[in-house]
């Protein structure tokens, strides 16, 4: 299985985010820095954290980023689902497939994304966070 980088960036932002908690707001541009990631892609999965009720987004002085409240019994598995879509993981119809009616490997591969969602739909977001920590200054990017 493979997330794609928008779900990746949105998850790690959470765990970021809880680890956080305590501490003081961060904003996006702490957390594009935390994750090394340009700030308009993590802007974007914050973007949309916020209007699935995960993340508080709030603006001005003392604003910056949180975990809504409740967010923390929020599965892995619902995430995953919202930022990546319910689509199989194969496309049988562009370009035709030849198989598409009675094809194994599609069932196959149904069945085992239906598993690894199950699997995540286990884990919650205070299981992703408990006992993480991250020291503030966050860490400059590797050297390219």
């Amino acid at each position: 299985m493979h997330l794609a980088r928008f779900t990746d960036l949105a998850l790690r932002a959470i765990v970021l985010l809880g680890a956080r908690q305590d501490g003081p707001r961060l904003t996006v541009d702490d957390v594009a820095k935390a994750v090394h990631a340009p700030r308009h892609h993590v802007a974007k999965a914050v973007h949309r954290l916020g209007q699935l009720g995960v993340l508080e987004t709030v603006r001005g002085r003392a604003g910056g980023l949180a975990l809504a409240a409740g967010a923390a019994s929020t599965t892995v598995g619902w995430l995953v689902r919202e930022l990546e879509g319910t689509g199989e993981l194969v496309d049988c119809e562009q370009p035709p497939c030849p198989f598409r009616g009675d094809c194994r490997l599609r069932r196959a591969l149904r069945t085992a994304q239906h598993a690894f969602l199950a699997a995540l739909d286990e884990v919650t977001i205070a299981d992703l966070i408990a006992g993480t920590s991250v020291p503030l200054p966050l860490a400059p990017p590797p050297p390219r």
